[in-house]
């Protein structure tokens, strides 16, 4: 029998339940429509189970938070004490099952170890996986115990579920320092059972401005769009002189300071536009203090000021002490945390291995999350060099950070690397990994230069016009891409489509087989992703223009796991129209089918015919591609752009484009309006492309 669940439990506090939990839960979303996420016992159902609402909100599952739990520890506390453990397993067998029949997929996550008690033990958590059915994955905290501890826990953890009739699916030894995780792979070589070590990182562990916030009831005094996700390494009282307090400042600090010490405050925002000390988190003033007015007029006009303020009421002493009480919760909104966190665990485990061992039922549908994360774990598996010219642009850095947290790409940024970096430091981002090139000061110009006069020389293009086109970030990322010195190239976030393209058809060149360059819209509906094309190049393309756009399109949708049935769109369907346009598609799908009489493609055919299988039998009943379609080339620009628009704003689809195709080699531009998820995901599709190139 396939299994339909899997639960999740660790003996010990601060093991990384949830770290697990959420990495289990990307791996289903990848290849699951319909997931739930149910905790046997929470702590009360008076108080909001905090793993239950972030799994809820961050996979969006479609269930209600009533439904994610079983019961709360005062329930089974007296269930037990009246020696009623069968009826309570009963109950929750009820409960879960409810959840299996109307899911694909249940993940389970166990009773925490703060909850466990006298009454309550931790052999509760395997009797229940048990009923359940649920093979067992257990996480072991390797933080504060050697590694002959942490090996003999696992033997012993593993063969107690066993015992029990738990079927064991996978060991996580978690928080491991480099020795102790050097150590244990040598103890586990041989070992029989699925086994991931994880090691410790230290920012994971660190409280952030939004733990400060909900803990403390701080109150913003000056906070930024983004503020909430900074860490916090240490706790400094700024109780000394400026002079020599500075000697104590250290990175991501947050400085406790009267707000009436405004020598202080001045100093520290000194130190952010200072490339000689480190940048702060923030600042947060006791005794519900406010800056002097002019101190704060002082701050609400610097340009570029992103450190943010906080005040609570309790005095310096207080605010001190419960600052380090400050416990780092994951939050949705926590996006740096998260994609650390998923880059971690997608680089200790073995993805394939998890998937071939679940065995669920496989589904048609494919949601937009579960498009997102093919995309992404594809590209992670064939990481490519993505370069980005845009690096003065915060949506850019904020994107970079995702995709190298992640892994699903390197990335290369143009420009000036002490700008870029006083840049993204202030914004509280880490992008050390990322490679920097000054494209106007570049050790390649020169080589640029001349690749490019060579090959646009005989068109009129002198030497001097070469090397100021390569001054040009797009001209010198898409002359990076040509030579192999990065492999794909993103762009647009504050240049035009033109901008982007023109160096790309000047230097990249179109494929042999393919005569224009076109675009295509991954339109991910509730259910289903359907390949929209033409809507963001050719305003009005001839019929074989037309049918290269569809030649192309089928390509790109087969590269990317959908299978292409194109229709080609008109105000007609079959034979039951004439006019200038739909001649013009008629006769372009007759050359798609000449040159490439395999690819099932149907034109002239109308929207409706081509998606509504009711229709569809009414118009065109024996069509394979009618009722079906995944792949709609529309007429014209003017069409295609109105049509996917509408169908964005009315059924709430995500739209992921334009992805540019016919190129030699990738580069893919983005909207001027786009938005960080629009980059990461142009990113990772960018990257797949640069690993289909032969």
């Amino acid at each position: 029998m396939k299994i339909k669940s899997l639960y999740i439990s660790a003996q010990e506090m601060s093991a990384g339940t949830l770290f697990v939990s959420m990495g289990m839960m990307e791996i289903l979303k990848r290849n699951l429509h319909r997931v739930a996420f149910f905790r046997p016992v929470i702590f009360s159902k008076n108080v909001e189970d905090g793993d239950i609402s972030f799994m809820l909100e961050k996979y969006k599952l479609d269930m209600a938070y009533e439904d994610a739990y079983g019961f709360d520890v005062e329930y089974v506390e007296s269930m037990i004490a009246q020696n009623q453990i069968n009826e309570l397993i009963n109950e929750l067998i009820i409960k879960f099952k409810k959840l299996e029949s109307a899911y694909d997929f249940v993940l389970c996550e166990g009773i925490h170890k703060s909850y466990l008690s006298s009454t309550i033990s931790y052999d509760l958590n395997i009797k229940i996986a048990q009923n359940f059915a649920s093979p067992y994955i257990n996480i072991i905290n390797a933080q504060n115990i050697t590694a002959q501890e942490a090996y003999e826990n696992i033997l012993i953890e593993n063969e107690n579920s066993t015992c029990q009739g738990c079927t064991h699916f996978a060991t996580f030894i978690n928080r491991l320092d480099d020795e102790k995780y050097k150590l244990l792979e040598q103890k586990l070589q041989n070992y029989a059972y699925s086994t991931y070590l994880l090691r410790e990182i230290p920012e994971l562990d660190m409280p952030t401005i939004g733990d400060v916030i909900d803990r403390l009831d701080a109150k913003p005094v000056v906070l930024n769009d983004g503020d909430v996700t900074r860490i916090i390494r240490g706790v400094k009282v700024a109780a000394l002189t400026l002079d020599n307090f500075l000697d104590h400042v250290e990175e991501d600090d947050l400085i406790i300071v009267a707000a009436d010490r405004s020598e202080i405050i001045l100093g520290l925002i000194g130190t952010l536009y200072s490339t000689s000390y480190p940048n702060i988190t923030g600042i947060i003033f006791p005794f519900d203090m406010r800056e002097h007015p002019n101190i704060h007029k002082l701050i609400t006009g610097l340009s570029g000021f992103n450190i943010p303020i906080l005040s609570v009421k309790t005095d310096t002493y207080e605010t001190a002490k419960n600052l380090s009480n400050v416990k780092p919760r994951l939050r949705v909104s926590s996006r740096r945390k998260i994609a650390l966190a998923l880059g971690l665990f997608n680089a200790s485990v073995d993805i394939k291995a998890i998937e071939a061992k679940i065995m669920s039922t496989q589904s048609t549908v494919l949601t937009p999350m579960m498009f997102e994360y093919k995309l992404f774990e594809s590209a992670r598996l064939n990481k490519k060099r993505i370069v980005l010219p845009e690096s003065h642009d915060e949506r850019i850095l904020r994107a970079a950070e995702i995709i190298l947290r992640r892994e699903v790409a390197d990335i290369i940024l143009l420009g000036k690397e002490k700008s870029v970096r006083e840049n993204y430091m202030r914004l509280g981002l880490d992008l050390s990994k990322a490679i920097f090139i000054d494209h106007q000061n570049s050790e390649y110009s020169k080589e640029f230069s001349q690749a490019l006069y060579e090959m646009r020389k005989a068109k009129g293009l002198s030497y001097q016009a070469a090397e100021d086109a390569m001054s040009h970030a797009n001209y010198f990322g898409t002359m990076m891409v040509h030579l192999g010195y990065a492999d794909g190239m993103v762009s647009g976030a504050t240049h035009s489509t033109a901008d982007t393209i023109r160096p790309a058809l000047q230097i990249i060149k179109t494929t042999p087989d393919i005569s224009i360059v076109s675009s295509v819209f991954f339109m991910c509906l509730s259910t289903k992703v359907l390949v929209y094309g033409d809507c963001a190049v050719n305003e009005d393309p001839d019929a074989n223009e037309l049918a290269q756009i569809a030649l192309s399109s089928a390509k790109t949708a087969s590269a990317f796991g959908i299978e292409p049935r194109v229709a080609m769109l008109s105000y007609s369907t079959g034979a039951s129209g004439s006019g200038a346009d739909v001649d013009k598609v008629r006769e372009a799908t007759n050359i798609v089918k000449s040159q490439n009489p395999s690819l099932l493609v149907e034109g002239p055919i109308q929207y409706d015919a081509a998606i509504d299988k009711d229709v569809a039998q009414a118009k065109l009943p024996n069509s394979k591609v009618a009722g079906n379609a995944t792949v709609f080339i529309f007429p014209d620009l003017n069409t295609g752009n109105n049509t996917y628009k509408a169908v964005q704003r009315s059924s709430d689809a995500v739209a992921i484009g334009p992805i540019l195709q016919g190129l030699n080699k990738p580069i893919n531009d983005l909207s001027r309006g786009c938005l960080v998820e629009d980059i990461v995901n142009t990113v990772a599709i960018t990257a797949i492309q640069a690993g289909q190139q032969r």
